[in-house]
């Protein structure tokens, strides 16, 4: 069994990191910390595990891994924390806040020997990986463009403390909005299905709708619209919105030479392939997964076969292409400019 600290006892611990390192029936919750004292102390007493009044005294505890569950500010100083302690890490997204901090942690990973996997957990749905082989296999032919979008109401009504207080409208404690929050997923993915990298970005990431306590707009985006030309030759756009007040869209359009891959676009069919002669393939797989819907993500499965393994698909390595692009985007955003990465 391996040992399991969870730093930061929020929402994302309680439905995703926790429950799903006690369904695997391979790892034991062992300590916790969270800046809020009793929530963690909660959490301990339910799962049998020590709540840590810091995380030095966590990471003072016999682990195995820690999962980083607190806001985006704190994920590099944590990472690298762990991984010099020697232990492996699964670090939610977004990696880090600033480039530097990214390579840090990289670096870290590398110095130590430990694993340090980043949650982009889209790599993982059986649609998103039967389209990676499809898109290899020469389905649509070569890929031209593409459209990803993800897009819902905003995580104040998600959040473990709801309402417009969440610490995802903190610039301090977030840094990024929308971009950070579903923007990085949909960056990551486009890359992950083409296999390939963003080479260039024009972007505008702003602030439309979303206010907080006060009633003044928030000091982080509410909306990224991207455009992103492809080391490989692709062109097409990202969009990332916390003011989508219809149903959640977490959808990607592919438009090949030799014909158009719709994923999570229809409800009855994960994947959908038009192709240019008329004909039509159709995958049922899955369904993607919903701030409603909660399912099992798969991350922490595949932290645990890393572990083990001693080799990990979604290093934070791996994820670095995404995380230049999306700093990137902010360059651009903030400049009025195209810029190469």
């Amino acid at each position: 069994m391996y040992r399991i600290g969870i730093i930061g006892c929020g929402k994302i611990a309680q439905v995703r990191h926790i429950p799903e390192y006690i369904a695997s029936g391979r790892a034991e919750i062992v300590a916790l910390y969270d800046i809020n004292v009793e929530r963690a102390a909660g959490l301990a007493e339910r799962y049998g595990a020590r709540a840590c009044s810091g995380i030095d005294e966590l990471l003072d505890q016999k682990l195995d891994a820690v999962s980083i569950c607190t806001a985006n500010h704190t994920h590099a100083e944590y990472a690298i924390r762990a991984l010099d302690k020697g232990l492996d890490v699964l670090c939610e997204k977004p990696m880090a806040t600033s480039l530097e901090d990214c390579q840090a942690m990289v670096d870290a990973a590398a110095r130590s020997g430990r694993i340090l996997m980043i949650g982009q957990n889209q790599r993982l749905t059986a649609t998103h990986v039967k389209a990676h082989e499809l898109i290899r296999s020469g389905a649509i032919g070569r890929p031209l463009t593409f459209a990803t979008r993800f897009a819902h109401c905003g995580p104040e009504t998600w959040s473990v403390d709801p309402g417009r207080n969440t610490w995802f409208f903190d610039r301090k404690k977030a840094v990024m909005g929308a971009m950070a929050d579903l923007g990085i997923h949909k960056t990551d993915l486009i890359g992950f299905l083409l296999d390939d990298m963003v080479k260039a970005v024009s972007a505008s990431v702003t602030t439309l709708d979303k206010r907080d306590a006060s009633g003044s707009l928030i000091p982080v985006d509410d909306n990224a619209v991207c455009i992103y030309e492809m080391a490989g030759g692709a062109i097409g756009t990202m969009c990332a919105s916390w003011t989508d007040y219809g149903c959640e869209d977490n959808s990607t359009r592919i438009d090949g030479s030799e014909g158009v891959m719709k994923i999570y676009v229809d409800p009855a069919y994960s994947i959908v392939i038009e192709r240019r002669d008329g004909t039509r393939e159709l995958y049922e797989l899955d369904a993607i997964q919903t701030n409603e819907n909660q399912t099992s993500s798969g991350v922490i499965d595949c932290f645990l076969d890393s572990i083990e393994k001693r080799t990990c698909p979604i290093d934070a390595a791996s994820v670095l292409p995404a995380m230049k692009a999306v700093f990137a985007a902010l360059e651009s955003a903030s400049t009025g400019r195209r810029v190469e990465i």
